[in-house]
């Protein structure tokens, strides 16, 4: 089942705005250890689904993990070779939009060095710049 909301008011969306930095998410509110964005993208729900697999297996399931994004807006895609107009395309996918500071991933209950391991096999799976944070160390 991918992850993706269960309903929603409209079901396609405009592309939106991702300009700006991370109002909120930008700080480590469940975890000790944490992975920050530092671009801007969409992160589709495929992602976010390979991130939590390859986190998981890497800590082999002790502690905690908490994925603090969603794929809450859809993106439409028209077929191939189809010419203009005739409307807009059918849902393609759930994205997460991210914009630099976010909090992406937070765990807890492993070692350090377990943790480091664990965001460093997420951010492989990202279209984006990353890098690894603690609680009580600022950038």
């Amino acid at each position: 089942m991918p992850l993706m909301p269960k309903r929603v008011k409209y079901r396609q969306s405009q592309r939106g705005s991702r300009k700006g930095n991370s109002m909120s998410g930008n700080t480590l509110a469940f975890g000790e250890y944490g992975l920050r964005a530092m671009e801007r993208c969409w992160i589709t729900n495929i992602q976010i689904e390979a991130c939590r697999v390859a986190m998981n297996r890497e800590m082999k399931r002790k502690g905690k993990l908490w994925i603090r994004i969603f794929p809450d807006k859809s993106y439409s895609k028209k077929p191939l070779e189809v010419r203009m107009g005739k409307g807009k395309g059918a849902v393609e996918g759930w994205v997460a939009v991210v914009r630099p500071g976010r909090i992406l991933f937070e765990m807890d209950g492993v070692p350090e060095p377990t943790a480091i391991e664990c965001l460093r096999l997420a951010a492989t799976k990202l279209p984006i710049r990353t890098v690894f944070v603690r609680r009580g160390v600022t950038l």
